[in-house]
């Protein structure tokens, strides 16, 4: 007797001999990898528009990374906020309840909508705060040029992510993988283009990186609506129903993501005011310091993408009332965090020379990187301390988020932040520290949180949050139950 229809889904866990076991590595590696290339995709543009820079002087470097951080943090609260919809849809999914997912996404926009105009009108906040950090002139002008082209584009980055975050919710993560792919060719291509004025182009230098850089993400949204808007989603998902607005949804978007939302801003504000303390601080400083933290992204922010498949199975389980499948789930994330994370503790440890000179400028102040060349080692070197507490704090914050835990979440990260921005504050502004020590104390500091946030993961206090009520739904209720093959 053969399975009737609905089993015969995409999102659920197939019965065959051949299947991933659920919450195991390899269904944990089948939603995580795409993620993790995606994610490494989108690092890898921003990191090769940073190096196209740098050969026009570090301080275009800079300025680049001032000013794409600013921006970045301004759209903070509303990426963060649609970003939560990926636990949202995965427990709705968990749950059976297909027709709500598509539901969660059109929330999202209406979210975008909104936010966009208080995102462009908090502009001179950002002028702001240049002003208050006393950047070198020479970095500031280019840094302000950057910056008022970037922040028009906010609105595509936070419609990739309200997408992005559809397909993660429901495993299909391979489109978002596909999407980033493309977004990043493009945009490597055009910034090579604009940046030194090639096929006939003129040299547009940082000006050319951020419209390289928004004309990319264009090209990455467009393949997530069109996928989105297939038959297959159309009818699967009740996408054409779901183009409303739904108060319950909202409700529940806007309640469990808040936190989210609010602890992202919290945390990249604190961020980009840390980076700022450092810019400020000396050209050498600003230099070292703006090479460090372009490696730093590389080996933080593929590793979101376990972050999010871990969130997905967490979501499903506990929506499906599986929490031990829950607990295999982090446990197999966990695997794949430290491995990744000991690649990068090895390149870290054993070639931070070859890393900090992929930086070396062709034009500008060389003298000025070859000063600060010796402060940039030693960051990297002493970086290579936390990189494995990356993957632990990613991993546990991400079954957290799963579960609905997301006060408690916030809460660590942004009280993590606040302490490594008070520290380099006080180290290098009032104490009159060294770079190196300031930034030692930083690394003990984060190495810490990871104790945290394990201890609030085995308190096992997730496993009692309840997120998803009992909305009346025409699809099939529980995921992991299948009926047997007759």
């Amino acid at each position: 007797m053969s399975k009737p229809d609905y089993v015969k889904k995409e999102w659920m866990v197939p019965i065959s001999k051949n299947a991933h076991k659920a919450g195991g590595i390899r269904e944990m590696i089948s939603i995580s990898l795409p993620m993790v290339v995606a994610l490494a995709c989108d690092t890898l543009m921003i990191f090769t528009d940073r190096v196209f820079l740098s050969r026009l002087g570090s301080e275009i470097m800079n300025a680049a990374l001032g000013g794409g951080l600013t921006c970045f943090m301004m759209a903070t609260l509303f990426t963060g906020l649609v970003g939560y919809s990926t636990a949202l849809v995965a427990q709705y999914l968990g749950a059976g309840k297909k027709e709500f997912c598509s539901k969660v996404l059109t929330q999202s926009i209406f979210i975008i909508v909104a936010g966009y105009p208080v995102i462009i009108l908090a502009r001179p906040l950002a002028y702001m705060m240049f002003e208050l950090m006393e950047i070198a002139p020479q970095q500031l002008a280019p840094q302000k040029i950057y910056f008022d082209i970037m922040i028009f584009g906010t609105v595509i980055g936070l419609l990739r992510t309200a997408f992005s975050s559809f397909f993660s919710g429901i495993g299909q993560t391979r489109v978002v993988m596909v999407a980033a792919c493309v977004s990043m060719v493009t945009n490597i291509v055009l910034n090579y283009i604009l940046i030194y004025g090639k096929l006939g182009f003129p040299a547009m230098g940082i000006t050319g990186a951020a419209y390289g850089t928004i004309i990319g993400g264009c090209v990455g949204l467009c393949i997530l609506v069109t996928t989105y808007l297939k038959k297959k989603n159309r009818c699967e998902f009740a996408i054409g129903r779901s183009m409303r607005f739904a108060g319950d949804v909202f409700y529940k978007l806007v309640r469990y993501g808040y936190p989210a939302g609010l602890e992202m801003f919290l945390n990249v504000f604190a961020f980009n005011f840390l980076i700022m303390i450092f810019q400020s601080h000396s050209p050498i400083t600003a230099t070292a310091a703006s090479i460090m933290f372009n490696w730093d992204m590389v080996s933080f922010v593929p590793l979101i993408g376990i972050e999010i498949g871990v969130t997905s199975l967490v979501g499903r389980a506990m929506g499906s009332g599986k929490p031990e499948l829950a607990d295999l789930s982090v446990i197999s994330g966990l695997k794949l965090g430290l491995i990744y994370s000991a690649i990068i503790l090895i390149l870290f440890v054993g070639l931070p020379h070859f890393l900090v000179g992929l930086f070396k400028p062709v034009t500008g102040d060389l003298d000025l990187f070859t000063e600060a060349f010796p402060l940039a080692v030693f960051m990297i070197r002493t970086a290579s301390f936390y990189v494995m507490a990356n993957a632990v704090i990613i991993v546990f914050i991400g079954a957290l988020r799963g579960a609905g835990d997301t006060i408690w979440s916030m809460g660590l990260t942004v009280g993590l932040h606040l302490i490594m921005a008070t520290s380099g504050f006080l180290m290098l502004r009032v104490l009159g520290s060294s770079p190196e020590d300031a930034w030692i104390v930083l690394t003990i500091v984060f190495i810490l949180a990871s104790f945290a946030v394990y201890a609030r993961y085995r308190s096992e206090k997730w496993k009692n949050i309840k997120m998803i009520g009992h909305e009346p739904s025409l699809q099939r209720p529980d995921y992991f139950h299948e009926p047997a093959e007759m």
